[in-house]
Order: structure tokens, then sequence, then C-alpha cells
């Protein structure tokens, strides 16, 4: 499969586009961050 293919989502942190990575194929649809960074800067709601 092409990268151009794979599903992508928003980080709502950065507001960057990422896509699917392998290590997320059994949970990609409780994946909302996309990365450890993000994650760990999270907006305060």
């Amino acid at each position: 499969m092409k990268k151009e293919f794979l599903p992508q989502k928003i980080c709502p942190v950065c507001n960057r586009p990422f896509s699917w990575r392998k290590k997320w194929e059994k949970n990609w649809d409780s994946v909302t961050y996309c990365s450890k960074k993000c994650k760990g800067n999270k907006k305060v709601k």
C-alpha cells in the first residue's frame, strides 16, 4: 500500500496531519495524538 493512500488524522495539539502506522494497526481508532510529545502537551479543557 502506498503512503498516499493510508488513513490520516489531525493531531489536536499541533494541528498537523499524521498517517496510519503499522504499530497502530490494532488500535487506530483510539489513536489521538501524533507523538508522545503532543500527548504530553495536550490542551486542558
